[in-house]
């Protein structure tokens, strides 16, 4: 079963992962597991000044930077196949298109990430997956 996990370093993303590997043993079929960072892209003058090869450099460090605890923790579980991910855009859109473009049959993500106060109860980016999505969606607090 593939399971898509979206992190962006946040407590609660990792508590999504968590869950996922509490559940692992219980499930009747192997998961496979696509960890998932989506980097906002640069909007404004930024582009003008600096090189595309320079933006992707730094969207890839920064993803990778918020994938390492999950790296950290996936390497001491066996349970799971799992592949990382990152991409550039709107962060719930991008979410939603990588689960539908790798037939992923479920999304997995915490409830607040590290984006502003723009969400008192839920995220504004778990909202809108659960809005836009069209696989299950499991938020953990």
């Amino acid at each position: 079963m593939r399971i898509l996990v979206a992190m962006d370093g946040s407590e609660h993303a990792l508590r999504a992962l968590h869950h996922v590997l509490e559940l692992a043993p219980q499930m009747r079929e192997p998961i496979e597991l696509h960890v998932l960072n989506v980097q906002p892209p640069t909007f404004g003058t930024v582009k003008r000044h600096v090189s595309p090869e320079a933006l992707q450099t730094y969207y890839q460090e920064e993803g990778e930077q918020a994938l390492r605890a999950a790296r950290a923790l996936l390497e001491a579980s066996a349970a799971v196949t799992r592949s990382y991910h990152v991409a550039v855009g709107p962060v719930a859109e991008a979410i939603v298109q990588y689960a539908s473009e790798h037939h992923c049959r479920q999304i997995v993500m915490g409830t607040r990430g590290l984006g502003t106060v723009s969400g008192l109860l839920l995220g504004s980016v778990a909202l809108k997956v659960l809005q836009l999505a069209e696989v299950p969606v499991t938020l953990v607090k």
